[in-house]
């Protein structure tokens, strides 16, 4: 004599309320379909760097005041590049790295705009977005410690737009020329850890040490398995994020 089945039973059902007694598990029937990437990092980093290096040469005063247009305009590509690199770290799972270049993007976007544009009191707002933004870039580094060359490079950033904000509120001129130098440190740190990505991605390995630890190493070295580890609970997957 055959013995009812448990709701509780290895049958892959479930008890619903409402009526409906079981329903199917869905999980033998569900597909995850992942697409593999080119790593958008390097061409992030070698934005900021660019960008910065263009920024810092004129609070160095290498351009005259009357370029501040020509820089305006030099950095707007920065805007649609890192947009693009943020658009494609969601995509890769990387909450991170998305939310750095998506922000970075729209600091480009603003100072560009206000460089260009020259609306009344401008440069006081710039210095109360660079204040925000060296905030926002502290917030980043809290959280990213497992993966130390963007660690480094948030760590850079801090000081950076932390003077920038002031040289803009204050007008002192030491402090821009302090904020270029930091621009130009920032752009030198990023510099290396675009090479070192773009480097690692060409040959597969290591080559020039970035300091990935935890998660952040067990992504790249990893197996498979790892890889795919509570995939099911990640943003795109779940119900809700």
């Amino acid at each position: 004599m055959t013995e009812p089945t448990s709701p509780t039973a290895d049958t892959g059902d479930e008890p619903l309320g409402g009526g409906r007694h079981f329903e199917p598990d869905l999980r033998r029937m569900t597909r995850i379909n992942l697409r593999p990437i080119a790593s958008p990092m390097p061409l992030g980093f070698y934005t900021v760097a660019i960008a910065s290096v263009i920024v810092g040469c004129f609070q160095l005063g290498v351009f005259e005041e009357g370029g501040r247009r020509a820089v305006g305009l030099a950095i707007l590509p920065a805007f649609v590049l890192q947009l693009l690199v943020g658009v494609l770290a969601f995509g890769a799972r990387d909450v991170l790295a998305a939310t750095l270049m998506a922000c970075f993007s729209g600091l480009w976007l603003a100072s560009s705009l206000t460089l260009v544009l020259d609306p009344p009191d401008g440069v006081r707002v710039l210095g109360v977005l660079n204040a925000v933004f060296a905030l926002f870039a502290l917030l980043m580094a809290v959280v990213a410690g497992r993966k130390r060359a963007l660690w480094l490079v948030l760590c850079t950033a801090v000081p950076r737009f932390t003077v920038a904000a002031l040289a803009n509120l204050t007008g002192a001129e030491w402090l821009g020329t302090l904020s270029g130098c930091l621009g130009l440190l920032l752009a030198s740190v990023a510099l290396y850890t675009a090479f070192a990505l773009m480097l690692e991605d060409m040959r597969g390995e290591e080559v020039l040490p970035i300091g990935r630890s935890g998660p952040a190493h067990h992504a790249v070295e990893g197996s498979l398995s790892v890889q795919l580890s509570n995939l099911e609970r990640q943003a795109g997957v779940r119900r809700t994020l």
